[in-house]
């Protein structure tokens, strides 16, 4: 009898331990998406950020993406797609997709950030959006017919699809190759996402170059 109980409580601690290593272990920074998403431009490595104009997190991870983007190798291409979730997610997504096939949304896009965190300007109504992009440069009548164009109709319906493909469930998110999927809190801070999204593209880059061999 006492062997039994001596054999059962070794195997309770050995259980328990193994159940203690498991809880342990740290886990990975990163999701990788079960269904990879197909990339804007085959051939290339993506990062993609999904972002919103209203997010305060956003809006502080510019100074730090911003001058990452610029300096990506040639094999990376950098994409922001804005997450759109209803009310002013949709407004804004919107307006950035709009200003994007205008092909000035580079020019104005720190100066919306700016209005929406700082000057706290709503900017959920295409005319106020209309009237605050004037004052940037931004052709007013332009803006507007393209605001409600079936080309930009058609993008809302890309961007929500994607947003549903890479499963995201808040913003900033990143996306790298379609397959990986984090985020700042995830990667432990802002610089530590960019290093992270890095690490992801390396690994990408190494396995394009293996699969080619």
């Amino acid at each position: 009898m006492r062997n039994l109980i001596i054999s059962a409580a070794l195997v309770a601690a050995s259980l328990f331990g193994v159940t203690a290593q498991a809880a342990e272990a740290p886990a990975a920074p990163y999701v990788e998406l079960a269904n990879p998403v197909p990339v804007a431009e085959p051939g290339k490595i993506e990062v993609v950020e999904l972002f919103w104009y209203g997010c305060p997190h956003c809006y502080a991870f510019e100074p730090v993406i911003n001058p990452w983007v610029e300096k990506l190798p040639k094999d990376v291409n950098f994409v922001r797609i804005p997450a759109m979730f209803g009310g002013p997610w949709d407004a804004h997504g919107q307006m950035f997709l709009t200003l994007e096939a205008m092909g000035v949304e580079h020019k104005v896009h720190a100066a919306v950030f700016e209005a929406i965190q700082k000057q706290h300007k709503k900017l959920t109504d295409k005319n106020d959006m209309a009237d605050f992009l004037a004052t940037q440069g931004v052709d007013k009548d332009k803006f507007l017919a393209t605001f409600d164009s079936f080309a930009i109709k058609g993008q809302i319906v890309k961007a929500r699809e994607l947003a549903k493909k890479y499963e995201i469930t808040g913003v900033p998110t990143m996306i790298v190759n379609g397959k990986y999927r984090f985020d700042i809190g995830s990667a432990g801070g802002a610089e530590q996402a960019l290093q992270l999204a890095d690490q992801l593209v390396a690994k990408e880059r190494a396995a394009t170059k293996a699969a080619a061999n």
